[in-house]
């Protein structure tokens, strides 16, 4: 009866593989390179971006059901790991003894996973158990290693969520959350396809996941706050509240009253 279940559920997250064929998957990027494109008027991927996302869908396939088991049984970090290895490998296109050196030593502490790219460390990977929520704590201890080594890049991982977070260098230094993909999620096949191609070496190598980044950090709650904070957009409010009330409020009020009553305080932290 247990195996019955599990194995549903398993197909219940991977599907039936039908939505990375259908048009809005396309449009996407999920699918493989289009080959007719007067009927489709889409341009076809790459080969290696091709290659990449088909083996990224596989993975996500193929490991759907081992992850399912192992939050079944809570299964603790050491198999976790393992998980996370071969998706590495299988998944990401990571070459085992090349491009991941597990229990890298940073100051008397040791991160789980260094990824290199030509032989650079670009970034540091923090797993935790399947059953385990990550959290701001285990974002601290994967920032520990990225400052003292200088690293850009760091991921956080269960095996079932997959955070990635850019650093950047300075006093305070500045972090920003890139992607976040849940693999046992009701997201579609072809929307864990696409977060996780950024992952791949391929990518990581090109630097894609740099645009992302930008694209992320440009439109955050912290950003578009002190957009709405600014002087060229409290006296558009003030213009605005004029036209449709007739009140000439003034701009210190107004933009008191965004920043205290309007806008989070966390936002403005």
């Amino acid at each position: 009866m247990g195996e019955d279940v599990t194995e549903q559920a398993a197909q219940a997250i991977v599907g039936d593989g039908q939505a990375i064929n259908s048009p809005e998957a396309s449009k996407g990027g999920g699918g493989s390179p289009v080959k007719n494109k007067k009927e489709s008027g889409a341009k076809a991927l790459p080969k290696w971006e091709a290659d990449a996302r088909d083996r990224v869908r596989t993975a996500v396939r193929r490991y759907s059901k081992p992850l399912v088991d192992l939050v079944a049984r809570d299964a603790n970090e050491g198999d976790t790991r393992l998980l996370i290895t071969d998706f590495l490998c299988e998944g990401l296109g990571y070459d085992k003894y090349e491009d991941l050196t597990t229990e890298y030593q940073v100051k008397g502490e040791f991160a789980d996973y260094g990824i290199r790219i030509d032989k650079q460390l670009v970034a540091f990977i923090e797993v935790k158990r399947c059953s385990q929520k990550l959290n701001a704590k285990h974002l601290r201890q994967v920032q520990m290693y990225a400052v003292n080594e200088g690293v850009e890049w760091m991921i956080l991982s269960n095996g079932q969520v997959w955070q990635v977070y850019h650093m950047t260098a300075g006093l305070p230094v500045v972090i920003d959350m890139a992607l976040e993909v849940d693999l046992l999620s009701d997201a579609s096949l072809a929307a864990k396809t696409d977060a996780l191609f950024y992952l791949t070496k391929e990518a990581f190598k090109r630097r894609l996941i740099d645009d992302l980044w930008r694209a992320r950090a440009a439109t955050s709650p912290k950003s578009l706050a002190q957009v709405l904070l600014s002087d060229v957009v409290v006296e558009a409010v003030r213009k605005e509240v004029r036209r449709q009330t007739s009140y000439n409020a003034d701009v210190t009020e107004i933009h008191r009253i965004l920043r205290e009553e309007v806008l989070r305080s966390e936002i403005l932290a």
